[in-house]
């Protein structure tokens, strides 16, 4: 990446360090019911191994703020409690273990509900996000600015202040928005205006491959330009999808460097084999493993090794057989029936050694 990153505060979360020059944390949110414990607990698990880092549980009734105790008690990632509305939940989200709290400027209250939280949050020494959306922006900052970049950090720094003025300083921000330009522009104000770190991210980005597409875009973007310091992918799906996502944006802009990349070209009417069946399985079978490495699936042996060559495992199909190679080099050519079972086979003593 070419860009500096911004330096930002430090933040504390549950043990996980946000901000400050450490490494980007990737989050995602459940979408099961917190006070359904034994739901929320396995989804968390699933998040973990994942890869995600810290994760966030909806709050959205006394059942839902007193779960976070029983979930907190089964889980090993930090646990950050989402509020909207309502302040009292808040703070029996914080009493109940929460490791970080996070209330919308736009519908938790103003100066006297802000008080109430802050005096919580600083008994029990958690950090709060403040995290704005188009969604919510308050009604006097519409008004002045409509909806507007300029409007989401309005609303997000008049909360911050808030805070401040009650002795809060453990203070994350977000500014999201549906529109990614919009997000974009939100962001690169609120990053010269403030040190505290941001938490990024395109709200209700969309299903699946609308969604993956939108927060590469805005969250990409904003990475390359030093901003950013904790991203969520927003996907109307399996949350799992969203910890993967982040991954994949974070080593497309070389923020994450120990990972297998899987290298695979688009195939053509010279392909005579199922490489890209093989592809997704390479793919799948090497997200575990924490290692710099490079493997590629070529369709075809007319230009398959030349164009991995930099590879230190690879495959490339022809009529029938399929060669292996090592940074460009054949050492081994197999049927194409045995060609998958051959290329785990190298491919487990690579990752292995």
């Amino acid at each position: 990446m070419d860009a500096q990153r911004k330096t930002t505060k430090t933040v504390n979360i549950g043990g996980v360090l946000v901000g400050g020059g450490s490494p980007i944390k990737i989050q995602s949110m459940t979408t099961k019911k917190t006070a359904k414990i034994e739901e929320t607990v396995a989804q968390i698990a699933a998040l973990e191994r994942a890869g995600c880092e810290i994760v966030r549980v909806a709050v959205s009734d006394e059942a839902d703020a007193l779960a976070i105790k029983a979930v907190k008690e089964r889980i090993s990632l930090p646990l950050v409690a989402d509020i909207h509305f309502s302040p009292r939940l808040a703070v029996m989200s914080i009493e109940s273990g929460a490791d970080k709290v996070r209330i919308n400027p736009g519908n938790i209250g103003g100066e006297r509900e802000i008080a109430y939280v802050a005096d919580c949050i600083k008994a029990h020494k958690v950090p709060v996000r403040v995290g704005a959306n188009t969604g919510s922006i308050e009604k006097n900052f519409l008004e002045k600015y409509g909806r507007s970049a300029e409007a989401l950090v309005e609303s997000a720094l008049y909360n911050v202040a808030l805070l401040e003025k009650q002795g809060v300083n453990d203070i994350v921000i977000s500014v999201k928005a549906s529109d990614v330009s919009l997000t974009v522009k939100a962001y690169e104000l609120l990053a010269r205006r403030s040190d505290y770190p941001l938490h990024v991210g395109v709200t209700e980005a969309g299903t699946t491959e609308a969604g993956i597409v939108k927060s590469a875009v805005g969250i990409g973007s904003l990475l390359l330009k030093g901003i950013g310091d904790t991203i969520r992918v927003s996907l109307t799906d399996d949350p799992v999808k969203e910890v993967y996502a982040a991954q994949n944006i974070l080593r497309a802009v070389g923020l994450e460097k120990e990972f297998v990349e899987v290298v695979a070209c688009p195939t053509c009417g010279r392909c005579r084999w199922e490489s890209m069946a093989l592809a997704d399985k390479v793919t799948e079978f090497v997200r575990p493993y924490k290692k710099k490495a490079k493997v590629a699936v070529m369709g075809c042996v007319v230009n398959g090794p030349g164009e991995a060559k930099d590879a230190d495992l690879g495959i490339a199909g022809g009529d029938g057989s399929c060669v292996l190679f090592k940074k460009g080099q054949p050492f081994k050519k197999v049927s194409a029936e045995c060609a998958e079972e051959e290329f785990f086979l190298q491919l487990r003593k690579l990752l292995d050694e």
